[in-house]
């Protein structure tokens, strides 16, 4: 294929967050995910193959999930839509701890619908970097942020945030996700702030 015929199938997925007020201004974040496919070299309407939407609003407290809602736009058969009702079962789970496994559980094929389950794994990590990014904004306008532990949702998800990964032993140290350089600086800037490691120090 050259790079001026159409592509075969396009698939985009996008995640908008949003704070919500609850008990208090901001103590919600509302999130809608959204799956398209497409055939670009198809004309009109039959270019069009899915279109839906799933959002959840979840408390940032606990990171639990208080309402969901799913919607099929664009889907191939009538009957499509029927399993919309069954993602409302996202509610009450925890985005923070066994989210993957019970949306596995839960939607995995038959179940579900495989483009509405996409869009539930999704969900889980695209609310944990909403929550610090809703941090983010309220320290730089000066505002108190929910606690930096609230980065807990991004516990065992790489090699950063391993139990005894740079991520937390950075936090220990007294750095604030949002705040800072980016990409963060190492682990031996936060141990040595002096820029003077323990190594040059030590007395030869």
């Amino acid at each position: 294929m050259t790079p001026a015929e159409p592509p075969l199938h396009r698939r985009t997925i996008t995640v908008t967050a949003r704070e919500e007020g609850g008990e208090e201004e901001g103590d919600e974040i509302s999130v809608e995910a959204e799956l398209c496919d497409e055939r670009p070299w198809a004309p009109g309407p039959a270019g069009a193959v899915h279109r839906m939407t799933l959002v959840v609003r979840v408390r940032r407290t606990d990171m639990v999930i208080t309402a969901a809602a799913a919607d099929m736009r664009t889907f191939p058969h009538t009957e499509c839509p029927l399993i919309a009702p069954a993602f409302d079962g996202l509610v009450g789970l925890s985005v923070a701890a066994g989210y993957n496994r019970a949306v596995q559980e839960r939607f995995r094929g038959v179940s579900g619908c495989s483009h509405l389950y996409e869009l539930a794994r999704v969900l889980g990590p695209a609310v944990v970097q909403s929550a610090m990014s809703a941090n983010a904004r309220r320290r730089a306008a000066g505002e108190p942020a929910h606690g930096p532990r609230a980065t807990a949702g991004v516990l065992d998800s790489c090699h950063i945030w391993a139990p005894d990964g740079v991520g937390l032993r950075k936090l220990d140290l007294g750095w604030r996700p949002g705040s800072g350089p980016r990409p963060v600086p190492p682990l031996d800037a936060f141990e040595h702030p002096n820029g003077v490691s323990e190594e040059v120090q030590r007395p030869r």
